[in-house]
């Protein structure tokens, strides 16, 4: 597939705010810092839709994109240790509510390629698998590293993760992996329509069993 627009929609900073909508919402969660602002820019091939920041935590709202076939929605960054605690509590209620209220097709965990994934990314694999919500991990900053350090390091956090290799999605700002990622979404809007289609049709044998 390709992207041919996006554009920037809302940002939601607490549950009554979070937005509805007809088309698949595919979610990016990951730490502070992992590259989410700079793997949405890659995704929409511009520079400046999503607010890319040195300083980690900046991002505590929900930010939702218009992608044409589908929503992108960035959640707020977990796991930076200079934010008080009160603060990491509310941005974890802030995003466990968000899961609730939301229909989301699919959620791309980022986890940042050069390190071992911490307990916040091991807790955030657990809730998704816990809540049966579909998602693939994908690493950030591939270009970080060489060939064999990349190897190295993915096949490392796919043990750290209980996943396969081969089921992990490794990616860069500068264009890498990008291909491998729209694929992905191009089958999860494909099975958002195919279940609409689905429940459409069992709705339409009910009526009709009267």
């Amino acid at each position: 597939m390709q992207i041919k627009m996006a554009t920037f929609i809302k940002s939601a900073a607490e549950p009554k705010q979070f937005l509805q909508f007809d088309k698949p919402v595919i979610c990016c969660t990951g730490r502070s810092n992992v590259g989410k602002s700079s793997f949405i820019n890659m995704l929409a091939n511009q520079k400046k839709l999503a607010k890319t920041s040195n300083t980690p935590g900046r991002t505590r709202l929900v930010n939702y994109f218009d992608f044409g076939e589908f929503i992108l929605a960035d959640l707020p960054g977990y796991g930076y240790a200079s934010v008080s605690k009160q603060e990491k509590v509310k941005w974890g209620k802030t995003l466990e509510r968000f899961f609730e209220l939301t229909e989301i097709s699919h959620v791309f965990a980022l986890v940042d390629v050069r390190h071992k994934p911490t307990q916040d990314d091991k807790d955030m694999i657990k809730y998704l698998y816990a809540n049966i919500i579909p998602f693939t991990v994908t690493t950030t900053k591939a270009d970080k590293l060489s060939r064999a350090q990349l190897n190295k390091q993915l096949k490392e956090i796919s043990q750290e993760l209980s996943l396969g290799v081969g089921d992990i999605i490794s990616t860069s700002y500068k264009g890498y992996g990008k291909d491998k990622v729209l694929e992905k979404i191009e089958k999860v809007i494909e099975n958002f329509y195919n279940s609409q289609a689905d429940s459409d049709l069992d709705d339409d044998v009910g009526e009709g069993e009267e």
